[in-house]
């Protein structure tokens, strides 16, 4: 077994840190949407900006700040900001939630050939996020397989 004491507990080896034009409103957005724990919250003093905030879904933790565009820290726009997995026990219902939350369906809920049921959504503050889980398990030759098929479709 390799030593990972380098990391914090909590911590994978990977850590995403997200920059958005609201992040008080973003951190509430992502608890309502995907039960996001919000863990620790700094505020930049004199102004209501968040300097850096950490969160957990799930059993992954992630950064977050209000853009700082005279430090080079900028927010995308909406569906700019690169993409992020989640997977949940329940695809239809956590896809549900963050509709209701707020977020813009990119595409419904369904069974994939590599087999997950998926559903895609964009948040309010340039994320998109896929939220599945897995339905049943595929060799990679069937995954390829049924991939070519899907193209051609």
């Amino acid at each position: 077994m390799s030593d990972h004491s380098y990391l914090p507990e909590g911590y994978h080896g990977v850590t995403p840190s997200l920059a958005v034009k609201n992040a008080s409103e973003a951190l509430a957005f992502y608890a309502n949407a995907f039960g996001a724990q919000e863990i620790a919250r700094m505020m930049m003093p004199d102004v209501e900006k968040v300097m850096h905030a950490e969160f957990r879904i799930a059993n992954s933790i992630m950064m977050l700040s209000d853009e700082f565009p005279e430090m080079g820290v900028v927010a995308p726009e909406i569906g700019q900001g690169g993409s992020f997995m989640l997977y949940v026990e329940d695809t239809d219902s956590a896809f549900q939630r963050a509709i209701e939350a707020g977020a813009t369906q990119i595409a419904p809920v369904e069974d994939m050939f590599w087999g997950d049921r998926i559903g895609r959504v964009a948040d309010p503050y340039g994320y998109r996020w896929m939220i599945a889980h897995r339905v049943r398990e595929c060799s990679i030759e069937e995954v390829q397989a049924a991939g070519q098929q899907w193209a051609k479709d």
